[in-house]
């Protein structure tokens, strides 16, 4: 297991005291430390979706906002 140090904030420190008194403050930094990777994770895997979708949209084809009212107007066919 590896250790890892550092700072925080005074005010940081004591609230984190209060909200985990009584448990084991290095699990519950693991767990943390856990969640925020698979956030990061996530994090990375929407942008990489996102840039392949809006890549491919300009290969749509585009729709004038007068042929959408047209289709509307005639109920879509």
């Amino acid at each position: 297991m590896a250790t890892v140090n550092f700072s925080v904030p005074s005010e940081i420190r004591e609230a984190f005291d209060a909200a985990f008194a009584g448990e084991n403050k290095s699990a519950v930094i693991a767990r943390l430390m856990a969640r925020a990777v698979e956030e990061r994770a996530r994090q990375t895997r929407r942008a990489s979706l996102y840039r392949r979708l809006t890549a491919e949209r300009s290969k749509r084809p585009s729709v004038t906002s007068t042929k959408v009212r047209n289709a509307r107007a005639k109920g879509r066919p």
